[in-house]
């Protein structure tokens, strides 16, 4: 296996954790976790989920270091764009209309091994 490979399943691996951390940092506060990596066309959402009445499409994001800044600092216009695009997809997909939704982005640090978690509810 090369390096290039190698890096790519550990970034993988990574991003997996995360997302699992995320859905149980989630439910814990009350979330009910409705689909993991949702796809539609070319995108993808990590978590969709309901808050009561709400439904809430859940980007995480996760690093261990800080050297390019916060790990939710990485959810730029250009993937804010791609989420909002593959929520509307969910929505017509499930015949959703008229039900209240929001962005939400969960940013993890892993600091020396030990997750610290930011949940920040209608991040854009």
């Amino acid at each position: 296996m090369d390096k290039n490979t190698t890096i790519r399943l550990n970034r993988r691996k990574r991003g997996a954790e995360g997302e699992a951390l995320a859905a149980s940092f989630l439910e814990h506060n009350g979330l009910k976790i409705l689909q993991r990596n949702y796809r539609y066309e070319r995108g993808e959402v990590d978590i969709v989920a309901e808050d009561g009445d709400e439904l809430v499409f859940v980007e995480v994001k996760a690093r261990r270091t800080k050297s390019y800044g916060d790990p939710e600092e990485s959810v730029t216009p250009k993937k804010q764009q791609q989420i909002r695009t593959v929520a509307e997809g969910y929505l017509f997909e499930h015949n959703i209309d008229g039900k209240a939704c929001r962005f939400d982005v969960v940013g993890i640090f892993f600091r020396n091994g030990k997750p610290e978690i930011n949940h920040l509810k209608n991040a854009f």
